[in-house]
């Protein structure tokens, strides 16, 4: 009985020990607790920082294959476009080192005519730049007055607008020339067709569109055809832009002249020194 009564008075005295520990270890788990609430923060962003400084140098070389991949594969895409540039740079200059040599080679060959036909080449063109001032247009002539000052022009002289022939000079009174316009009734100018070679004349009606005359009947002549001059009898050079063909019927053909006559304000009046047929006195 004396043992039973000492084992259990024994329990009874650890329980209650128990049950202080468990108060003690409760409050210091509470004061505990408390204090991380408040540091909390705090605690959080330095594991933060001391993990990402950790990790970075795992990460770097981790990422450091991907890296390695994009650049190489960069590299490769410039260098196949540079190459491809390449490529077409060496074909434009082989094309630049061919039309050098049939360059060259026209060159040669109209060296070779030229001696050949004991070519003289035409002397240098002088010109004189001037305002047209008055118009006469009517049935019977379209022609008009240019001031030209003092300025020397002879009869005959070629007169041009930027994009073709307009007509020649007529005469000189004073310090304007007459130019008779390609459209006149007397205007007589022998072209040829640039593409066909097919000469003719261009003669004035007094109308807008001037007709090409003696052509050979069954000569090939389209819509469209550029018209030139052919320097035959003297007295326009040979090439000068003139006109297009403009319609092409069984009994006229018609052309289009390239300046636009009834919008003329400046003039060229060239003299080309390849006269003689016409008169070159001054009126």
């Amino acid at each position: 009985m004396k043992r039973r009564r000492s084992l259990f008075l024994h329990l009874n005295h650890l329980r209650v020990l128990v049950r202080k520990f468990a108060l003690v270890s409760l409050f210091l788990a509470s004061i505990v607790l408390m204090v991380l609430d408040k540091n909390q923060s705090s605690v959080l962003e330095y594991s933060s920082g001391v993990a990402n400084n950790a990790a970075a140098p795992v990460v770097s070389v981790l990422v450091w294959p991907a890296k390695m991949i994009s650049r190489s594969y960069a590299y490769l895409t410039e260098w196949v476009d540079i190459k491809q540039d390449n490529e077409k740079l060496r074909q434009e200059n082989d094309e630049l080192h061919k039309l050098e040599d049939k360059y060259k080679s026209l060159e040669i060959e109209n060296k070779l005519l030229a001696d050949l036909l004991n070519y003289v080449p035409l002397p240098e063109a002088k010109f004189v730049s001037a305002k047209l001032m008055t118009e006469e247009n009517g049935a019977f002539a379209h022609a008009m007055a240019a001031y030209v000052g003092d300025k020397k022009v002879k009869k005959g002289a070629v007169v041009l607008a930027n994009n073709g022939v307009v007509g020649r000079v007529d005469k000189k009174i004073g310090n304007y020339a007459k130019v008779i316009l390609l459209t006149d009734i007397s205007s007589r100018i022998p072209v040829v067709v640039e593409k066909s070679r097919v000469r003719g004349v261009l003669r004035g009606d007094n109308t807008p569109l001037p007709k090409l005359v003696f052509t050979p009947l069954f000569a090939e002549i389209n819509v469209g055809d550029r018209i030139v001059t052919s320097g035959v009898s003297g007295v326009f050079p040979a090439g000068l832009p003139v006109g297009y063909v403009t319609a092409v019927g069984k009994k006229e053909i018609k052309v289009k002249p390239f300046a636009s006559l009834e919008k003329l304000e400046y003039v060229k009046i060239v003299n080309y020194d390849i006269g003689g047929l016409l008169d070159e006195a001054e009126q």
